[in-house]
């Protein structure tokens, strides 16, 4: 089923991304006015879209309204975006902040690499949302689902979250980024996670009266 938006045009993944940046991004500052954005894209390697970190939506907007879907490059390097994280992270710290990298990756082909050595101490929180293609012969997501824990593991200071979807559905990477409005400092384990919560059909009781409605959740 192909889904639409009010004008008709149907909702691409980039369209649902940017409504879920925007999601999280007006969620977040509902939770605290001070928190703080700025964007950066990923080619063959990463660099800025915003530099300045704001706490402005219509900064945000603006910087979405610059994003494009293009080809992808065949290439997918994490090391300058680490760089750049850890650059800004040190600036963070200096300010009594914390710095979160949120990694948005959809290439289904592309395991991504990196150069960052082990030694480097571990100044932000690295999470990913992978969504992808289902496997073919071109595609391998399991192989860069894998790449991108490891490259998680690798650099997060505090617990970072992974998760991938093949559904293209919005809602799912909305839910997603609603476990991502989570601070990195008091988050569980992600393997604890237990969202969203499972609804059951309850069992008439066997007192209730004849004719009696019980009500039942549908599951999901």
């Amino acid at each position: 089923m192909k889904v639409t938006g009010p004008n008709g045009r149907p909702i691409t993944r980039l369209d649902s991304i940017k409504q879920a940046i925007l999601l999280f991004i007006n969620a977040k500052l509902s939770i605290n006015p001070d928190h703080r954005f700025a964007f950066a894209t990923l080619t063959k390697s990463a660099s800025w879209l915003r530099k300045e970190f704001s706490s402005e939506v219509e900064s945000a907007m603006a910087a979405l309204r610059l994003l494009s879907a293009d080809s992808s490059s065949g290439h997918a390097d994490l090391t300058q975006l680490f760089k750049i994280a850890y650059h800004e992270a040190k600036k963070s710290r200096a300010q009594n902040r914390i710095l979160r990298v949120v990694l948005i990756y959809c290439r289904s082909s592309i395991r991504p690499q990196h150069q960052w050595p082990v030694a480097n101490q571990k100044l932000f929180t690295f999470d990913v949302v992978y969504l992808h293609d289902k496997p073919g012969p071109e595609n391998c997501p399991q192989k860069v689902y894998d790449a991108l824990v490891d490259a998680l593991e690798h650099v997060t200071e505090y617990e970072g979250y992974i998760f991938e979807s093949g559904q293209g559905l919005s809602r799912v990477l909305f839910r997603h980024m609603c476990i991502l409005l989570s601070h990195p400092q008091q988050r569980c384990l992600q393997d604890l996670i237990d969202l969203p919560k499972s609804l059951t059909k309850k069992s008439p009781s066997a007192d209730s009266a004849p004719g009696e409605e019980n009500p039942a959740a549908s599951s999901q």
